[in-house]
Protein backbone atom coordinates (compact mmCIF):
# COMPACT_ATOMS: atom_id res chain seq x y z
CA UNK A 1 0.00 0.00 0.00
CA UNK A 2 1.33 3.58 -0.58
CA UNK A 3 0.46 6.57 0.77
CA UNK A 4 2.03 9.86 0.03
CA UNK A 5 3.16 10.93 3.82
CA UNK A 6 1.72 14.35 4.51
CA UNK A 7 4.18 16.77 6.07
CA UNK A 8 2.62 18.12 9.18
CA UNK A 9 2.35 19.84 12.50
CA UNK A 10 0.09 19.77 15.43
CA UNK A 11 0.67 21.85 17.95
CA UNK A 12 -1.35 23.86 21.22
CA UNK A 13 -0.96 26.55 23.27
CA UNK A 14 -3.37 26.31 26.44
CA UNK A 15 -3.98 23.41 28.89
CA UNK A 16 -6.75 21.16 29.26
CA UNK A 17 -6.97 20.10 32.46
CA UNK A 18 -7.17 16.04 33.29
CA UNK A 19 -10.70 15.13 34.33
CA UNK A 20 -12.07 11.09 33.54
CA UNK A 21 -15.30 12.27 31.63
CA UNK A 22 -15.92 11.66 28.88
CA UNK A 23 -14.02 13.30 25.52
CA UNK A 24 -15.71 16.52 25.52
CA UNK A 25 -15.67 18.99 22.13
CA UNK A 26 -13.62 22.05 23.15
CA UNK A 27 -15.32 25.42 21.74
CA UNK A 28 -12.37 28.48 21.26
CA UNK A 29 -12.73 32.17 20.68
CA UNK A 30 -11.57 33.73 17.27
CA UNK A 31 -9.25 35.69 18.96
CA UNK A 32 -7.42 32.00 20.00
CA UNK A 33 -7.90 31.04 16.66
CA UNK A 34 -6.01 34.27 15.42
CA UNK A 35 -3.37 33.79 17.86
CA UNK A 36 -2.94 29.74 17.02
CA UNK A 37 -2.84 30.88 13.22
CA UNK A 38 -0.77 33.75 13.51
CA UNK A 39 1.80 31.07 15.36
CA UNK A 40 1.81 28.76 12.92
CA UNK A 41 2.54 31.54 9.78
CA UNK A 42 5.46 32.41 12.04
CA UNK A 43 6.88 29.40 12.94
CA UNK A 44 6.32 27.58 9.19
CA UNK A 45 9.47 28.88 7.72
CA UNK A 46 11.67 28.14 11.20
CA UNK A 47 10.38 24.36 11.00
CA UNK A 48 11.31 23.90 7.13
CA UNK A 49 14.89 24.88 7.51
CA UNK A 50 15.15 22.50 10.82
CA UNK A 51 14.22 19.92 8.71
CA UNK A 52 15.41 20.44 4.95
CA UNK A 53 17.47 17.70 4.72
CA UNK A 54 16.08 15.01 6.61
CA UNK A 55 13.86 14.00 4.23
CA UNK A 56 16.26 13.30 1.66
CA UNK A 57 17.88 10.73 3.73
CA UNK A 58 14.88 8.89 4.90
CA UNK A 59 15.06 5.51 2.73
CA UNK A 60 18.55 4.91 3.56
CA UNK A 61 18.87 5.77 7.24
CA UNK A 62 15.74 3.42 7.63
CA UNK A 63 16.99 0.40 6.03
CA UNK A 64 20.41 0.88 8.72
CA UNK A 65 19.43 1.89 11.93
CA UNK A 66 18.70 -0.85 14.78
CA UNK A 67 15.66 -0.95 16.18
CA UNK A 68 16.54 -1.58 20.24
CA UNK A 69 15.61 1.12 22.31
CA UNK A 70 16.97 2.29 25.73
CA UNK A 71 14.95 2.20 29.14
CA UNK A 72 14.87 4.58 32.13
CA UNK A 73 18.83 5.92 31.16
CA UNK A 74 18.54 9.26 30.25
CA UNK A 75 21.76 9.08 27.95
CA UNK A 76 18.89 8.09 25.30
CA UNK A 77 19.55 7.20 21.30
CA UNK A 78 19.07 10.00 19.03
CA UNK A 79 16.15 10.13 16.78
CA UNK A 80 16.41 8.61 13.60
CA UNK A 81 17.06 12.59 12.07
CA UNK A 82 18.61 15.00 13.62
CA UNK A 83 16.33 17.88 13.48
CA UNK A 84 12.52 18.44 13.80
CA UNK A 85 10.36 16.42 10.88
CA UNK A 86 8.08 18.52 9.72
CA UNK A 87 8.12 21.80 7.19
CA UNK A 88 4.42 23.25 7.53
CA UNK A 89 3.36 24.83 10.83
CA UNK A 90 -0.33 24.23 11.31
CA UNK A 91 -2.24 24.31 14.83
CA UNK A 92 -4.21 22.57 16.28
CA UNK A 93 -6.22 23.35 19.48
CA UNK A 94 -5.32 21.14 22.45
CA UNK A 95 -8.08 18.69 23.35
CA UNK A 96 -9.01 16.50 26.22
CA UNK A 97 -7.16 14.05 28.14
CA UNK A 98 -9.52 11.16 27.88
CA UNK A 99 -11.51 9.06 31.12
CA UNK A 100 -8.64 6.86 30.63
CA UNK A 101 -6.06 8.96 31.69
CA UNK A 102 -3.77 7.64 34.78
CA UNK A 103 -0.55 9.01 35.50
CA UNK A 104 1.06 6.57 38.51
CA UNK A 105 1.02 4.22 35.66
CA UNK A 106 3.26 6.56 32.92
CA UNK A 107 6.47 5.16 32.71
CA UNK A 108 10.24 6.82 31.98
CA UNK A 109 11.08 4.72 29.29
CA UNK A 110 11.66 4.87 25.11
CA UNK A 111 9.69 1.44 24.40
CA UNK A 112 6.33 1.44 25.56
CA UNK A 113 5.01 -1.54 24.01
CA UNK A 114 5.53 -4.33 26.65
CA UNK A 115 3.53 -7.66 25.61
CA UNK A 116 1.01 -5.96 23.33
CA UNK A 117 0.64 -7.65 20.32
CA UNK A 118 0.20 -5.20 16.90
CA UNK A 119 1.90 -3.21 14.24
CA UNK A 120 4.98 -1.74 15.48
CA UNK A 121 5.17 2.45 15.77
CA UNK A 122 7.76 4.69 15.92
CA UNK A 123 6.79 8.13 16.97
CA UNK A 124 8.97 10.67 15.64
CA UNK A 125 8.12 13.87 17.96
CA UNK A 126 9.62 17.35 18.10
CA UNK A 127 8.59 19.71 20.56
CA UNK A 128 8.73 23.99 19.45
CA UNK A 129 8.26 26.78 21.38
CA UNK A 130 5.86 28.61 19.09
CA UNK A 131 6.68 31.76 20.54
CA UNK A 132 10.26 31.93 19.69
CA UNK A 133 10.32 28.92 16.90
CA UNK A 134 12.58 27.55 18.23
CA UNK A 135 12.89 23.75 19.61
CA UNK A 136 12.05 23.28 23.24
CA UNK A 137 14.92 20.62 24.87
CA UNK A 138 14.39 18.36 27.94
CA UNK A 139 10.88 18.81 27.96
CA UNK A 140 8.52 15.57 28.83
CA UNK A 141 6.24 14.37 26.11
CA UNK A 142 3.85 12.06 27.91
CA UNK A 143 2.11 9.30 25.49
CA UNK A 144 -0.77 7.20 25.75
CA UNK A 145 -2.91 5.45 24.19
CA UNK A 146 -5.43 1.77 23.88
CA UNK A 147 -4.27 -1.62 22.36
CA UNK A 148 -5.25 -3.23 19.57
CA UNK A 149 -8.66 -4.32 20.96
CA UNK A 150 -9.34 -0.99 22.44
CA UNK A 151 -8.59 -1.26 26.34
CA UNK A 152 -6.23 0.89 28.30
CA UNK A 153 -3.62 -0.57 30.60
CA UNK A 154 -4.49 -0.09 34.31
CA UNK A 155 -8.06 -0.02 33.16
CA UNK A 156 -8.73 -3.52 31.78
CA UNK A 157 -11.62 -4.22 34.08
CA UNK A 158 -14.03 -1.99 32.09
CA UNK A 159 -15.56 -2.68 28.55
CA UNK A 160 -14.20 -1.00 25.53
CA UNK A 161 -16.98 -1.19 23.99
CA UNK A 162 -19.04 -0.27 26.30
CA UNK A 163 -20.18 3.58 25.72
CA UNK A 164 -18.85 5.84 28.28
CA UNK A 165 -22.00 7.05 29.62
CA UNK A 166 -23.23 4.31 29.65
CA UNK A 167 -20.71 2.23 31.80
CA UNK A 168 -21.20 5.24 33.79
CA UNK A 169 -25.23 4.54 34.98
CA UNK A 170 -23.85 0.97 34.93
CA UNK A 171 -21.49 1.52 38.23
CA UNK A 172 -23.59 4.21 39.50
CA UNK A 173 -21.84 6.75 39.20
CA UNK A 174 -22.08 10.22 38.86
CA UNK A 175 -19.80 12.79 36.77
CA UNK A 176 -21.18 16.05 37.26
CA UNK A 177 -20.34 14.94 41.27
CA UNK A 178 -16.49 15.75 40.33
CA UNK A 179 -13.56 13.65 39.75
CA UNK A 180 -13.81 9.54 38.98
CA UNK A 181 -11.39 7.12 39.88
CA UNK A 182 -11.97 4.39 37.13
CA UNK A 183 -8.80 2.04 37.06
CA UNK A 184 -8.98 -1.37 37.69
CA UNK A 185 -5.76 -2.76 37.72
CA UNK A 186 -1.89 -1.60 37.74
CA UNK A 187 -0.82 -2.87 33.98
CA UNK A 188 1.50 0.01 32.67
CA UNK A 189 0.96 -1.18 28.99
CA UNK A 190 1.44 1.19 26.33
CA UNK A 191 1.94 4.19 28.60
CA UNK A 192 5.00 6.22 28.47
CA UNK A 193 7.10 9.31 28.83
CA UNK A 194 10.80 10.74 27.43
CA UNK A 195 12.60 13.74 27.63
CA UNK A 196 13.34 15.89 24.62
CA UNK A 197 16.69 16.00 23.41
CA UNK A 198 18.97 19.28 22.62
CA UNK A 199 17.19 19.53 19.24
CA UNK A 200 13.72 19.11 20.72
CA UNK A 201 12.73 15.72 19.48
CA UNK A 202 12.13 12.57 21.14
CA UNK A 203 10.87 8.88 20.16
CA UNK A 204 8.88 6.11 21.42
CA UNK A 205 8.52 2.90 20.00
CA UNK A 206 5.03 1.26 20.82
CA UNK A 207 2.25 -0.32 18.24
CA UNK A 208 -0.58 0.72 16.34
CA UNK A 209 -3.52 1.74 18.90
CA UNK A 210 -6.61 -0.13 17.86
CA UNK A 211 -10.06 1.62 18.59
CA UNK A 212 -13.27 1.60 20.95
CA UNK A 213 -16.60 2.62 21.23
CA UNK A 214 -17.36 6.24 19.82
CA UNK A 215 -13.78 7.14 18.94
CA UNK A 216 -11.28 7.27 15.87
CA UNK A 217 -7.69 5.54 16.39
CA UNK A 218 -5.85 8.42 18.33
CA UNK A 219 -3.22 8.98 20.55
CA UNK A 220 -2.97 10.83 23.73
CA UNK A 221 -0.09 13.27 24.22
CA UNK A 222 0.84 16.10 27.21
CA UNK A 223 4.05 18.18 27.50
CA UNK A 224 5.52 18.44 30.78
CA UNK A 225 7.93 21.13 31.82
CA UNK A 226 10.01 21.09 35.12
CA UNK A 227 10.14 17.61 35.55
CA UNK A 228 12.79 15.61 37.36
CA UNK A 229 13.55 11.78 37.91
CA UNK A 230 13.62 11.15 41.62
CA UNK A 231 16.23 8.61 43.13
CA UNK A 232 13.27 5.69 43.27
CA UNK A 233 12.64 5.69 39.66
CA UNK A 234 9.58 8.19 39.62
CA UNK A 235 8.94 11.25 38.12
CA UNK A 236 7.40 14.36 39.44
CA UNK A 237 6.38 17.27 36.81
CA UNK A 238 5.83 20.72 38.25
CA UNK A 239 3.58 22.51 34.91
CA UNK A 240 1.87 20.83 31.96
CA UNK A 241 1.88 23.38 28.93
CA UNK A 242 -0.03 20.99 25.87
CA UNK A 243 -2.67 18.48 25.81
CA UNK A 244 -3.99 17.00 22.83
CA UNK A 245 -4.41 13.81 20.46
CA UNK A 246 -3.04 12.70 17.63
CA UNK A 247 -4.31 10.61 14.91
CA UNK A 248 -3.55 8.45 11.43
CA UNK A 249 -5.01 9.61 7.88
CA UNK A 250 -8.66 7.50 7.46
CA UNK A 251 -7.18 5.60 4.90
CA UNK A 252 -3.73 4.07 6.59
CA UNK A 253 -6.09 2.88 9.52
CA UNK A 254 -8.71 1.33 7.66
CA UNK A 255 -5.54 -0.55 6.00
CA UNK A 256 -3.91 -1.24 9.09
CA UNK A 257 -7.17 -2.43 11.21
CA UNK A 258 -7.56 -5.44 7.82
CA UNK A 259 -4.95 -7.16 9.89
CA UNK A 260 -4.98 -9.54 12.94
CA UNK A 261 -5.09 -8.58 15.97
CA UNK A 262 -6.89 -5.66 14.55
CA UNK A 263 -9.13 -7.12 12.45
CA UNK A 264 -10.21 -9.75 15.63
CA UNK A 265 -12.32 -6.84 16.63
CA UNK A 266 -15.59 -7.52 15.72
CA UNK A 267 -17.62 -6.09 18.52
CA UNK A 268 -18.30 -2.76 17.40
CA UNK A 269 -17.51 -0.72 13.99
CA UNK A 270 -14.47 1.49 13.67
CA UNK A 271 -15.28 5.11 14.17
CA UNK A 272 -13.92 6.60 11.18
CA UNK A 273 -11.90 10.34 11.49
CA UNK A 274 -14.85 12.06 10.00
CA UNK A 275 -17.43 11.43 12.94
CA UNK A 276 -15.30 11.74 15.79
CA UNK A 277 -16.06 14.73 17.57
CA UNK A 278 -12.60 15.43 18.84
CA UNK A 279 -10.97 15.01 15.10
CA UNK A 280 -13.21 17.18 13.69
CA UNK A 281 -12.58 19.79 16.65
CA UNK A 282 -8.70 19.46 16.07
CA UNK A 283 -8.93 19.93 11.93
CA UNK A 284 -10.94 23.09 11.85
CA UNK A 285 -9.43 26.40 10.03
CA UNK A 286 -6.82 24.42 8.48
CA UNK A 287 -5.53 22.62 11.12
CA UNK A 288 -4.41 19.03 11.02
CA UNK A 289 -3.92 16.41 13.77
CA UNK A 290 -2.42 13.49 11.80
CA UNK A 291 0.94 12.45 11.87
CA UNK A 292 3.09 11.98 9.12
CA UNK A 293 3.75 8.08 8.06
CA UNK A 294 6.05 6.43 6.70
CA UNK A 295 6.53 2.26 6.57
CA UNK A 296 9.69 1.06 8.57
CA UNK A 297 11.34 -0.86 6.36
CA UNK A 298 10.55 1.66 3.05
CA UNK A 299 8.07 -0.56 1.57
CA UNK A 300 4.55 -2.02 3.41
CA UNK A 301 2.99 -0.65 5.89
CA UNK A 302 1.74 -3.36 7.74
CA UNK A 303 5.20 -4.35 8.82
CA UNK A 304 5.38 -1.40 10.94
CA UNK A 305 6.01 2.61 10.32
CA UNK A 306 6.96 5.96 11.96
CA UNK A 307 4.74 8.74 12.38
CA UNK A 308 6.19 12.33 12.33
CA UNK A 309 4.67 14.85 14.24
CA UNK A 310 5.89 18.43 15.91
CA UNK A 311 4.01 19.56 18.85
CA UNK A 312 3.92 23.32 19.09
CA UNK A 313 3.91 24.79 22.87
CA UNK A 314 3.17 28.06 24.13
CA UNK A 315 5.34 27.62 27.58
CA UNK A 316 3.72 31.04 29.12
CA UNK A 317 0.95 29.51 29.28
CA UNK A 318 1.05 26.62 31.57
CA UNK A 319 -0.60 24.94 34.35
CA UNK A 320 0.28 23.32 37.74
CA UNK A 321 0.48 19.57 37.56
CA UNK A 322 2.02 16.77 39.68
CA UNK A 323 2.56 13.38 39.82
CA UNK A 324 5.04 10.45 40.69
Amino acid sequence: MKIAPAVILLASALLVTAHPGPHTSIKRSEAELARRDLASSKCARHVGEMQHKRIEKRAEALTKRSNRFSSVTITTESPFYPRIQNETCILTPETTTGPYIWSKSQTLRQDMTEDQPGIPLILDIGVIDVNTCEPMRNVLVDLWHCNATGSYSSFTGRDPNTPFEQLLEELGLDLSRGSLDLHTDDTTFLRGMWPTDANGMMQMKTIVPGYYVERAIHIHVQVHQNWVLQANGTVKTGTTAETGQIFLAEDLSKYLMSYQPYFGHTEIERTTNDVDSIYSEASVNGWFPELAVIPIDGEEYSKGIIGYITIGVDPSRTAASSFN
